[in-house]
């Protein structure tokens, strides 16, 4: 946190820094103090400095706010911030991941070695390529029951894992599809099985639109629990990209992809890009959706907040797009992104029309960006499965 306010040039975000702070060290005996309080305080100063234009303190604080909801680990968020300190790294950590590199190194030499001795003619593109599929395949590698202390790489197997896990992850409900392919493509009785299976499709979507309506269901819960947490919200939507509309195809793996910045959900549309998804509160948001201005309804400035949040990361996805597509393979220049913030049950003396059309007017005028409420996007997400949106 010291660090942080280092960073900071206006005064009104170095007072709700230094408020966030006081609180972190009023723990007993001196130990941190986290909280609620705690994440109120630094969304307070995370909101200072958007206002103030501070965007590389409001990219610390994000760090924060992660580290303290969870969303990061205690290894990742200490190393990331050792940039910052004099105190050294660990050495045994060291030594594990020096030893892990030595063992993969020698393990390519000599794959390397063999293939070159089977390929006489190989070119560095196909051996490069050739060490791209083991590193896939080293994923899934097995211990065989017949040959204890010895370990199993069988090259393709990747390919089939990654195949079926996401014919289960999209038209199965299966708790860990990753584990599941894994058995599946490891037994070639279960191979058999499902490759002669005429009728299975049939199945399959029957089996997708019921984990479709669980899922719908799960999350209007969530939704509708006036003590649910950003974080609850998003692990609600993990995995069910097709609840925003046919356009998606997945998730993209990585949510870091701008330092300092971490999207809520990652989407990849059907064009290659990306497309952010960026979670606020559902019916547990403390300020209002709409306001009346000269006889109408408009967004708040928690709306307007929110859009300007959604923007920033727009501008950097944009400003390092090269970087993104070469390392993630992921195109930014022609990103989007959605805010999903509030529910009508927030501002019960409006109407949910009145809310939607207000939401709906700022939409037509931002580019690239979508503001819903949650209950709209469920809404939408029933009538895509043939159901009556519950009133």
């Amino acid at each position: 946190m010291k660090k942080i306010l280092e960073e900071v040039v206006h005064p009104q975000v170095r007072a709700a820094l230094a408020s966030a702070h006081k609180h972190m060290k009023s723990g007993k005996g001196g130990h941190r103090r986290g909280g609620k309080v705690l994440i109120q305080l630094l969304e307070a100063a995370r909101q200072r400095a958007a206002d103030a234009g501070e965007w590389q303190v409001v990219r610390l604080v994000q760090d924060s706010l992660d580290y303290a909801e969870g969303r990061i680990l205690q290894p990742d968020f200490d190393e990331r911030y050792r940039l910052f300190q004099d105190g050294v790294r660990s050495e045994r950590l060291r030594k594990y991941v020096g030893n892990i590199l030595s063992i993969n190194y020698r393990y390519i030499a000599e794959a390397g070695r063999e293939y070159l001795e089977e390929h006489s003619s190989a070119t560095v593109d196909d051996l490069i390529s050739y060490f791209g599929t083991l590193s896939e395949d080293a994923r899934f590698l097995d211990a065989p029951e017949d040959r204890p202390g010895h370990y199993r790489l069988l090259r393709g197997r990747a390919e089939k894992i990654v195949w079926l896990e996401r014919v289960l992850q999209e038209r199965v409900d299966v708790e860990d599809a990753s584990e599941a392919a894994h058995r599946i493509v490891t037994s070639p009785e279960a191979v058999a099985l499902l490759a002669s299976d005429k009728e299975g499709q049939m199945l399959l979507r029957a089996a997708e639109l019921n984990r479709r309506s669980t899922g719908l269901v799960a999350l209007r819960k969530v939704v509708e629990d006036p003590a649910a947490s950003e974080l609850d919200l998003q692990r609600a939507l993990e995995g069910q990209h097709w609840i925003f509309g046919g356009r998606f195809v997945g998730e993209a793996t990585h949510r870091r992809l701008v330092p300092g910045d971490e999207v809520d959900i990652p989407l990849i549309r059907g064009d290659g890009a990306l497309h952010v998804v960026e979670l606020k509160r559902a019916s547990s948001l403390a300020g209002n959706l709409v306001k009346k201005y000269r006889g109408s309804w408009v967004p708040t400035a928690e709306v307007h907040n929110a859009v300007g949040q959604a923007v920033n990361y727009l501008v950097g996805l944009d400003e390092n797009r090269h970087r993104i597509w070469e390392e993630f393979g992921i195109e930014t220049r022609r990103a989007s992104a959605v805010v999903l913030i509030g529910h009508p049950s927030v501002q019960p003396s409006v109407s949910e029309v009145s809310i939607n059309e207000a939401l709906r007017t700022l939409n037509t005028h931002v580019n690239r960006v979508e503001v819903l409420t949650y209950k709209d996007l469920i809404d939408n997400a029933e009538r895509s499965l043939g159901s009556a949106p519950l009133r």
